[in-house]
């Protein structure tokens, strides 16, 4: 697992290749497109960014795996979302929304699982060198009151 200063400096050249190329570089790793997640921290109250990718889109709903490259603690985005689940995603760099974070239920996870591994086979090897199960986030459009839903 890359130390947190690899994972800070990462999600720093990410975001600027994305920005200097005006969104046509960066907007997919490893075959995944990635989104810009900004949660609210469970301690500073502070907007906090990282950039992730997503395995798997059902629809309008994005499904991210908190890996943190499979070490042995959940990663601050996932502790923040858990306690505050109001997030905002700008996903393969379009327009900010504002989404609602849920953690996969077991059964869920059961049937997502296997699907994010069959495509990349990165995450079951992270599952098995730690042992925390790695959960799965599903993040869909926040529900505005007197707003009706997309169809």
């Amino acid at each position: 697992m890359p130390p947190n200063l690899a994972l800070k400096a990462m999600n720093i050249a990410h975001r600027g290749l994305l920005r200097a190329t005006g969104g046509k570089l960066g907007n997919s790793f490893s075959g995944m497109p990635s989104l810009e997640l900004t949660t609210i921290g469970r301690k500073s109250g502070r907007p906090h960014t990282v950039m992730l990718t997503s395995p798997l889109v059902d629809g309008d709903t994005i499904i991210v795996v908190a890996s943190r490259g499979g070490g042995p603690a959940h990663p601050a985005w996932y502790l923040n979302l858990r306690d505050r689940p109001e997030v905002d995603v700008s996903f393969r760099s379009g327009p900010r929304q504002r989404m609602t974070a849920r953690i996969a239920t077991a059964a869920e996870r059961a049937e997502l699982w296997p699907k994010v591994t069959a495509k990349y086979d990165v995450y079951a090897a992270y599952q098995q060198g730690t042992t925390r199960e790695i959960p799965l986030v599903l993040l869909t459009p926040a529900v505005i009151p007197g707003r009706k839903p997309r169809q």
